[in-house]
C-alpha cells in the first residue's frame, strides 16, 4: 500500500474515534500519531499526555512540550510510578508488560474523567519484529494503535512526518531507560539515572542516535556503525568519563545500535 492511502486510511480511522487521549513520548511515532489527529479532529477533543518518571530520558519533557505546541494540542504531564511496582524493578522478560499496564491504565482513567472516549498509542508494524510484551497490557486495557493498523512502517512514519513538516522527523528513536538493564539486573532510581547521564554526555559528543547498554561494572555503547570510528578516536575522553560515573570497564558493540539489543538473548 502506497504511503498516501496509509496516510488517508490513518485519517479515516481516528476520525471514527471521535475524541481521544493519545500517549505522547514526543518521538516520532507518537508526533505524527498527534499530528494526524489534530487534521482530522477538533482541538477540543483531543488531550496529548506525557508520563514522567526515572525511566524518562532527561531533557525530552522540553522537546515534548515544544512538539505539542507545534502541533497546537493540549498537553498534559504525569507522573509514572512503575518503581513502585516491585514486579517492575525485579526485571523480568515481561518488565514492559507491568510498565505499560501503569500507563494506559492511568490513561484510562483521565480518559474517562475528561469524557474522551478512545486512548491511542504509537506502534507500528516495525515493531512486530521486537519483543513487546507491552502489547498484552494494551489488548487487555483495548488501547488503540491506529498507524499499525493503517500499516505504518518506520520508514513510512519517517517519510510522512517530514512531509508534514514535524521537527520530529528524524528525531533518534525513544525507549525507556529500563531497556539498557538485562533482565534479572534490579531496576532502581539510581541505576536508571546513571545510565541517562552517560547518555547524555554521549550525545553531546555528537553521536546522534547512541546507546549505553548496563552489564554490571561494564557498560556497552552502541553507536551507528559509520560513527563507531569516530567512537574509538575519542575513546580515551570517553572511558575517564564513564569510569567517573561508576563503570569499571567501558566497551563498544561493533555490531553498532539496533533496536532491543537485549532481547537477544530470550
Amino acid at each position: 500500500m502506497k504511503l498516501a492511502s496509509k496516510f488517508t486510511r490513518a485519517k479515516q480511522i481516528i476520525s471514527g474515534y471521535q475524541s481521544v487521549v493519545v500517549a505522547f513520548s514526543g518521538g516520532q511515532d507518537s508526533a505524527l500519531l498527534l499530528k494526524i489527529c489534530a487534521l482530522v479532529l477538533a482541538k477540543e477533543k483531543i488531550l496529548a499526555v506525557t508520563a514522567v518518571s526515572a525511566s524518562y530520558p532527561q531533557g525530552e519533557l522540553v522537546k515534548a512540550k515544544l512538539l505539542a505546541k507545534q502541533i497546537g494540542v493540549r498537553l498534559r504531564i504525569i507522573r509514572s510510578a512503575e518503581l513502585t511496582n516491585p514486579k517492575f524493578r525485579a526485571n523480568s522478560p515481561r518488565r514492559c508488560y507491568f510498565c505499560k499496564k501503569e500507563l494506559f491504565t492511568k490513561l484510562k482513567i483521565i480518559a474517562r474523567k475528561n469524557k474522551l472516549k478512545f486512548v491511542l498509542e504509537a506502534s507500528n508494524l516495525s515493531d512486530k519484529l521486537d519483543y513487546r510484551p507491552g502489547n498484552i497490557a494494551k489488548a487487555e486495557l483495548k488501547i488503540k494503535s491506529p498507524l499499525l493498523e493503517a500499516g505504518f512502517t518506520k520508514n513510512d512514519i519517517q517519510r510522512l512526518s517530514k512531509k508534514l513538516g514535524l521537527s520530529s522527523w528524524n528525531k533518534p528513536s525513544l525507549a525507556c531507560l529500563a531497556s539498557r538493564i538485562p533482565y534479572g539486573v534490579s531496576i532502581s532510581a539510581k541505576l536508571l539515572k546513571r545510565i541517562d547521564r552517560a547518555e547524555i554526555y554521549l550525545a553531546s559528543l555528537g553521536f546522534k542516535q547512541v546507546r549505553l547498554r548496563h552489564h554490571q561494572e561494564l557498560c556497552r555503547i552502541e553507536v551507528e556503525k559509520n560513527k563507531i570510528a569516530r567512537l574509538l578516536g575519542m575513546r580515551q575522553e570517553i572511558v575517564a568519563h564513564l569510569k567517573s560515573l561508576g563503570y569499571h570497564y567501558v566497551t563498544i558493540d561493533l555490531e553498532g545500535y539496533r533496536t532491543g539489543s537485549l532481547n537477544e538473548v530470550i
